[in-house]
C-alpha cells in the first residue's frame, strides 16, 4: 500500500518581478516518512521550491498543499513552526548558546522549562553532541559540522512531520560531509521525519534520497524516480548531461548482492579468500573481487545471514546485478512509486534507455577491466 502524500505541488509557478520564471508549472508529490532530493543545476529553482513550500518565497500561482491543506491559506508563522529548516549556514544566533539556539521554536510555543531543557538533551544526544558537553557552548566554540548538527537538532526541536534542508552539508569538507550524511540517514530513520533536500551533487542526492527530482533551468520538472531509475534511465538529454560520467559506478552503491547473481559455491579456489555477504552493496562486492590475489581465479565467496557460504561472485556475476538493478528500475511508474499510479507528474523513466542500452552500457567496461 502506497504511503500517503505529505506535501503536494500542483501546478507551482513562480515569477519574480523582473519577468524572470523561477520555476514553471512543478507537480510533485512527497510521501510520509521519504526523503525527496532536489538536484538540478544553478538557477533551475531548487531553493526557490523550497522556500514556497514554507512561504519564505510566495508562488505565482498554483497550489501547495500539507496535509492536504493550501498552505497559502495558513499564517505563515504558524505553519513555519511545524516545519523544520535547515540551510547552509545553519543561521544560529550567536549571542544564544547551544541550548538556548534549540529552544528557540519551543519557547515560542510557551513550552515550561523542565520540557525544553529534556528535549534539548534529547535532541543533543539524537546528534550526537552530549548536552553536559555542548549545552552551555556558544556558536562560535564549535566546528563548521558541530555547527550544522546544532543547526538539525534546533529544526527538530517541536518533532515536525516535515524538514525542510536546502544544501545542508555544503559548508563543510568532503571528508567530514560524508560523516554527516551517515549521521542524517540515522536521524532520519530514527524520527521518520518526511524530508525534501535541495542538493546541486548527484553523488549525495543518491546516497541520501529514496526518490530524486531532477529540476532544469526554469523550474522544469525533468525527472522524478529512484536514484537507480535516474541513473540507469534518464529521462531526457538534460538529466544525462546533469549525471554525467560514472553513473554505473553510482549504481554500484546503490544495487546490492542477490542470489540471483551467484555461482556456485563448489567454483571456490581454496584457500578461500575473504568472503562478501548475500545483500552487501555492490560497491563492497565489486572492491572484494578487484583486490583478488590471482590464486583466487577472480572469484569470491558469498556468505548469508548464518555466515555459512551460499554462492560465489565474480566480475560478470557484479556485471549482471549492475543490469538486474537497471532493469528494475527501468520497471516503475513515471512518479517513482511502484505500485503507485497517482502523485508526481514528471517523465519518470519510461522510454529511456534500456537496462542493456547507452546509460548501462557506458561504464560497463570500466567495471570489468577494473575488476579484472
Amino acid at each position: 500500500m502506497a504511503s500517503r502524500t505529505v506535501i503536494e505541488l500542483d501546478s507551482v509557478r513562480k515569477s519574480f518581478g523582473s519577468g524572470t520564471v523561477a520555476v514553471e508549472g512543478l507537480s510533485l508529490s512527497v510521501r510520509e516518512h521519504e526523503v525527496l532530493a532536489l538536484v538540478g543545476p544553478s538557477g533551475c529553482g531548487k531553493s526557490t521550491t523550497l522556500r514556497m513550500v514554507n512561504r519564505l518565497v510566495e508562488p505565482t500561482s498554483g497550489r501547495i498543499l500539507l496535509d492536504g491543506e493550501d498552505v497559502t491559506t495558513t499564517d505563515p508563522v504558524a505553519l513555519r513552526r511545524r516545519i523544520g529548516y535547515v540551510i547552509q549556514n545553519v543561521g544560529l544566533f550567536p549571542h544564544r548558546t547551544v541550548e538556548a539556539n534549540i529552544a528557540t521554536v519551543p519557547g515560542l510555543l510557551g513550552w515550561d522549562r523542565r520540557r525544553t531543557r529534556a528535549r534539548v538533551a534529547e535532541l543533543l544526544d539524537l546528534v550526537g553532541l552530549p548536552a553536559a558537553t555542548y549545552a552551555k557552548r556558544y556558536p562560535h566554540e564549535l566546528s563548521g559540522g558541530e555547527r550544522q548538527r546544532i543547526g538539525v537538532a534546533r529544526a527538530l526541536a517541536t518533532d515536525p512531520p516535515v524538514l525542510l534542508m536546502d544544501e545542508p552539508f555544503g559548508a563543510v569538507d568532503p571528508e567530514f560531509r560524508r560523516h554527516l550524511q551517515t549521521e542524517f540517514q540515522r536521524i532520519q530513520q530514527e524520527t521518520g521525519t518526511t524530508v525534501i533536500l535541495v542538493t546541486h551533487d548527484i553523488d549525495e542526492a543518491a546516497r541520501l534520497g529514496d526518490r530524486i527530482a531532477v529540476l532544469s533551468r526554469g523550474g522544469r520538472l525533468e525527472q522524478v524516480a529512484s536514484p537507480l531509475a535516474v541513473l540507469a534511465h534518464p529521462a531526457s538529454e538534460r538529466v544525462r548531461d546533469f549525471i554525467g560520467d560514472g553513473a554505473a559506478s553510482r549504481m554500484l552503491s546503490l544495487a546490492r548482492v542477490q542470489s540471483a547473481d551467484l555461482d556456485g559455491a563448489d567454483r571456490i579456489v581454496q584457500p578461500a579468500p575473504a568472503p562478501v555477504r548475500l545483500g552487501a552493496r555492490l560497491t563492497d562486492a565489486f572492491e572484494a573481487v578487484a583486490a583478488l590475489p590471482a590464486s583466487a581465479m577472480g572469484r569470491v565467496p558469498v556468505v548469508g545471514e548464518s555466515g555459512d557460504v551460499v554462492g560465489s561472485l565474480t566480475a560478470d556475476g557484479i556485471l549482471g546485478a549492475l543490469r538486474r538493478a537497471a532493469d528494475a528500475a527501468a520497471q516503475e511508474p513515471a512518479n517513482g512509486v511502484p505500485g503507485d499510479a497517482d502523485g508526481a507528474a514528471g517523465s519518470g523513466g519510461a522510454g529511456a534507455t534500456s537496462a542493456t542500452g547507452a546509460t548501462a552500457d557506458a561504464d560497463d567496461a570500466a567495471v570489468t577491466d577494473a575488476a579484472s
